[in-house]
């Protein structure tokens, strides 16, 4: 199963101001390690439906909602991210 990113948002409020640089390029490394694993784990259940004999309009529902979750789980992962590469221009500035 993927990274849990509720790690990552405890560290993304008021506190991310307060990081080292060294400690926002290790945060910006795990945030992009947690969303290789929620990409991997998506493209893996997917060619499991892909490959799987079902019903095709169940392997199609089937699809939808996996892609579903897989836009809900990594939107707040892309937040922080976005956020984060923010604070770390503002600091190269």
């Amino acid at each position: 199963m993927p990274a849990n990113t509720t790690h990552h948002s405890a560290h993304m409020g008021n506190g991310v101001t307060h990081l080292q640089s060294s400690e926002l390029q290790s945060f910006l490394q795990s945030l992009r390690a947690t969303l290789a694993a929620i990409d991997f784990a998506y493209e893996s259940d997917m060619e499991t439906v892909r490959k799987s004999s079902v019903d095709e309009l169940f392997k199609q529902a089937t699809i939808r909602r996996l892609q579903e979750q897989h836009r809900e789980r990594r939107m707040p992962c892309v937040a922080q991210l976005e956020r984060l590469q923010e604070r770390i221009q503002a600091r190269a500035a």
